[in-house]
């Protein structure tokens, strides 16, 4: 008997510190709880970083210069642009 109850004592010990919900479980869902909550605020950071620049640029936005910024950010072409390739160690000016 006394056996028994030291196999189950150690089984159950063994259970709380290193099976599916033991400590060390706890131990990483709290580092991994941390490292969201790190990338949440990194997240919210950039929004707002975000926000700050579209609230500067008000309602006086030029709607060709806006084209012309997201057409150059995106490396896109209307169908109607000229385009004139150049190699990638030329200069533009």
């Amino acid at each position: 008997m006394p056996l028994l109850f030291l196999s189950l004592t150690a089984y159950f010990g063994w259970s709380a510190t290193q099976g599916d919900r033991g400590l060390a479980a706890f131990a990483e869902g709290q580092r991994l709880l941390k490292q969201a909550e790190a990338e949440r605020a990194a997240a919210e950071a950039e929004r707002q970083t975000w926000e700050r620049r579209v609230a500067a640029l008000g309602s006086h936005i030029d709607r060709d210069t806006l084209d012309e910024r997201a057409r150059a950010m995106l490396n896109l072409a209307d169908p109607s642009d000229i385009i004139i390739p150049y190699g990638p160690k030329d200069r533009l000016y």
